[in-house]
């Protein structure tokens, strides 16, 4: 009888949230990284998560996925992990336990299609602190971005197409598409990260596919962090009065940078942007995030499969 190979892990990373109210807090405090969260930034956080039900949905879409990534992987070679950046699981703790499991070999993806030093390499970090942490041994393969991943691409062109969809067919040339996606402090462009860079060509991919001409799409980013320094944009609430001075009504959101529905989404577009667009005469229309997308999730296993061929074959 032929020994039993040992099992590729998967760990699949999210950026976590908190799971009820009481829990906020310390969430707070953790992205925050010591700053201190002063008493008026926690009631309007605290408002914007009772206003989307009083909980980050993260957690559960983040599950959801992982669990549709393993049904497309072999059970008898990969094992399949989720560990979250800010919130339980954590990270360093979900690498212990793929210590304990005897895993020695691993693929690793954020669920953020796009690469910056300040966000899915601080991820990769997560995981090295807990190889350190439970002092284990794993090789460990970074998927860093999928920005252009052809299934993904065709995933959100289906997004713009659905959005679309929403207006009568002779409306349709009317209506403007902007991509978004979370904005980052300006000093990345310095720092030659290639975030701005990777979101735009996913952008134009995605336009491509969806068969808009370069004056039915724009770009804008959303979602700036509560710093003091300058962060990308323009904002999507700011961008939003911008387009319909110029005439633009008809607007439909897709948000390339998110995977699935969270704060950033339900709140932000779904709340704070349509509440701008109301009070500027605009329809603005948000299909669904990817959650579930098939082409998404086969996009997720594919790439894993890709980057474990190496140990498969061996």
């Amino acid at each position: 009888m032929s020994e039993k190979k040992n099992l590729i892990g998967v760990l699949i990373m999210a950026y976590g949230g908190p799971d009820s109210m009481e829990e906020l807090p310390g969430y707070l405090a953790d992205i925050r990284a010591g700053r201190p969260t002063t008493p008026a930034v926690l009631e309007e956080i605290s408002n914007n998560y009772r206003l989307i039900g009083g909980k980050s949905p993260l957690l559960a879409f983040s599950a959801a996925q992982a669990e549709a990534v393993a049904a497309h992987l072999d059970p008898e070679r990969f094992k399949v992990y989720l560990g979250m950046r800010h919130w339980a699981p954590w990270i360093e703790d979900v690498v212990g336990q793929m210590i304990d499991d005897g895993i020695t070999k691993a693929v690793s993806l954020v669920l953020a299609p796009h690469y910056s030093k300040l966000s899915v390499a601080k991820y990769q970090a997560k995981v090295a602190d807990g190889l350190e942490m439970y002092r284990g041994q794993i090789e460990f393969d970074h998927i860093s971005s999928y920005h252009d991943a052809p299934k993904l691409i065709r995933a959100f062109a289906n997004r713009v197409q659905a959005g679309l969809e929403e207006w009568p067919e002779s409306e349709r040339d009317s209506v403007h598409v902007i991509f978004s996606a979370h904005s980052l402090p300006v000093r990345i462009m310095k720092m030659g990260d290639p975030y701005d860079a990777q979101l735009r060509e996913t952008a134009e991919l995605v336009a491509a596919a969806a068969g808009l001409s370069d004056a039915q799409w724009s770009w804008s980013y959303q979602s700036a962090g509560r710093s003091p320094e300058p962060w990308l944009g323009p904002q999507l609430e700011e961008y939003i009065p911008e387009l319909a001075a110029q005439g633009k009504k008809n607007l439909i959101s897709i948000p390339v940078g998110f995977v699935s529905d969270h704060v950033e989404i339900l709140f932000d577009i779904d709340i704070e942007a349509q509440a701008v667009a109301r009070e500027h005469g605009v329809r603005l229309v948000r299909p669904n995030a990817l959650n579930n997308d098939p082409l998404f999730i086969e996009t997720l296993a594919e790439l894993v499969q890709q980057r474990a061929a190496k140990w498969l074959s061996a």
